[in-house]
């Protein structure tokens, strides 16, 4: 499995890949923007996108609309500290397929991960 983890903190990058379950094989690409997470897309390098929100050059949220009007078959999970309803709900309207709230956690992960039938 091709994974792409996207976040401008490269300490909730480490978080995300801690909390993916040990057993999965993955192939993991980070990104630091949305733009660097559309050429990783673009190049093969992501199955599955990890995608935060607040981002500097592009936020999730604009990624997640590219995504979209590509007709991208990734399947995106936002990871983020912004729960609120809207967010949530806007996301999910963009494509997204599961959404884990920050700080991410083994058990969110697996919940995530099984909730898109990955695992």
């Amino acid at each position: 499995m091709k994974i792409l983890i996207v976040d401008d903190s490269a300490m909730s990058r480490k978080l995300v890949m801690k909390a993916l379950p040990e057993d999965l094989d993955a192939v993991i690409t980070q990104a630091s923007n949305g733009e660097e997470a559309l050429a990783a897309y673009h190049a093969g390098h992501a199955e599955v996108i990890f995608l935060d929100l607040t981002m500097p050059v592009m936020d999730g949220f604009r990624t997640l609309e590219l995504l979209k009007r590509e007709d991208a078959n990734a399947v995106v999970i936002v990871i983020s500290a912004d729960i609120q309803p809207q967010a949530q709900q806007r996301v999910r309207e963009l494509g997204a397929a599961a959404f884990i709230k920050k700080p991410v956690t083994p058990e969110a992960m697996q919940a995530a991960l099984h909730e898109v039938g990955l695992i």
